[in-house]
């Protein structure tokens, strides 16, 4: 028997798979790295020096109104890290800056207090401006230009009011724009629906260059690199995370070019090569990342890239905080027919794209290739509406799959982190 350890929420399960039936265990070697130092070490080192910038105590030097772009509650950035050595270089430029730092929702709910405490200390939630952006609250936001796509491109007005705009943030594998970090910190992070809506519309969803690990040909990361530039997006801090959430390595500089040493470096690790199988498991990365059902379609994406046609995905995600969003529901609730849904959502034009509207469309292309198992603490019926079949444990689902699958000589994939892979099939 092997056994192998899944994130699930804030626990880990173990399960035992008969040696026989698993055919590949897919793990990032960023689990293998070892960066030689610690967390903070490694932050301070990459802000003394920045790639193809100044250093940030010089940039902030005559610049009174500074805002710094931070994750939400629903990224794992180690902001208790970052954030404190950005200040510090902040004021060393400028003792009197007016810092704000803007949280970075795009679409998703506010950050509570509770959770801003958890991401930034007590400390700083009690002494630095904090502002949740709501991609809502229309008098926060201007109009900064056209996006590549020909969408209108709107963004917080406090970032657009900042004589020096920075980012945090962390990079890994995204299932459509390719890596997180870097310039999503602009769009989607900081953007107004409508603009979020043109750039994550059907078309560029369906592109093929927009995968995980593709960022060449991207055509929602290139609206996303022109949302950057035009709010003068000028440097940011990002980091690559193990499983533990734990730093591994750290970038700063030039919101473009310290991204790509970092995507360039992550690239190497996370890249991995699988047998197609009968049955995939996969998990969101534990907490935060598995908090709901809408971010766990991103684990899905993963264990989508090596499972048989007509195979079974095994999805492991607590969905403690929910859905994630009642658009997302309610447009998969009403889908009876999993190929004329995705013919509608395909007909439709990138300025008539409904919110939530692009997880449906990378959830029905999972389904039309094979069926999911949640395995969460959801309501049965929820996910049922959902499109998929309710587990709540390992072996109730691994019974289910067999049960569907109905054939003898079963081929497994087990991805303990499916959203730090980027998965390639032989």
């Amino acid at each position: 028997m092997i056994n192998v350890e899944f994130p699930y929420g804030k626990d880990k399960i173990n399960y035992s798979f008969d040696e026989n039936e698993l055919i590949n265990v897919l793990v990032s070697s960023v689990e293998e790295y070892n960066p030689g130092c610690s967390e903070e070490d490694l932050v301070i080192k990459a802000m003394e020096n920045p790639t193809s910038s100044p250093k940030l105590s010089e940039l902030s030097k005559g610049k009174d109104k500074v805002v710094i772009i931070a994750s939400d509650h629903t990224r794992p950035v180690p902001s208790k890290v970052i954030i404190p050595y950005m200040l510090k270089e902040i004021r060393e430029g400028n003792p009197n800056a007016d810092i704000t730092i803007l949280i970075a929702t795009g679409c998703h709910r506010g950050t509570t207090r509770e959770e801003l405490v958890s991401k930034f200390g007590e400390d700083i939630v009690n002494s630095e401006k904090i502002y949740v952006h709501d991609c809502d609250e229309k008098e926060k936001l201007v109009n900064i230009g056209t996006l590549p796509s020909g969408g209108e491109c709107e963004i917080n007005s406090i970032a657009y009011d900042a004589d020096l705009l920075l980012a945090e943030g962390f990079i890994e594998p995204h299932f459509f724009a390719g890596f997180s970090g870097g310039r999503k910190s602009v769009l989607p992070g900081i953007c107004s629906r409508k603009t979020v809506l043109a750039n994550h519309c059907s078309e560029f969803i369906a592109n093929k260059n927009s995968r995980t690990g593709i960022l060449c040909g991207n055509p929602i990361h290139e609206d996303m690199i022109w949302a950057c530039k035009t709010a003068k997006l000028v440097y940011v801090v990002n980091v690559v995370l193990n499983a533990e959430k734990e730093v591994i390595y750290a970038v700063a500089g030039d919101a473009i070019e310290a991204h790509k040493k970092g995507t360039d470096f992550l690239s190497e690790l996370c890249g991995v090569k699988a047998k197609y199988s009968d049955i995939v498991i996969t998990t969101n990365g534990g907490y935060p990342l598995d908090q709901n059902m809408y971010q766990a379609v991103k684990g899905m994406t993963a264990a989508e890239s090596c499972v048989k046609e007509g195979g079974v995905i095994i999805m492991l995600a607590r969905s403690n905080d929910g859905i994630g969003g009642d658009h997302f529901y309610r447009q998969l609730n009403e889908i009876d027919d999993i190929n004329q849904g995705m013919k509608n959502i395909l007909s439709k034009g990138r300025h008539e794209t409904e919110p939530d509207q692009w997880m449906v469309q990378i959830l029905l292309r999972i389904l039309m290739r094979a069926k999911v198992i949640y395995v969460s603490q959801m309501p049965d019926k929820t996910v049922k509406d959902m499109n998929m079949i309710p587990a709540h444990s390992i072996d109730e689902a691994m019974d289910m799959a067999r049960e569907i699958l109905n054939k003898d000589n079963i081929t497994i994939t087990a991805i303990p982190e499916g959203v730090s892979v980027i998965v390639k099939g032989y």
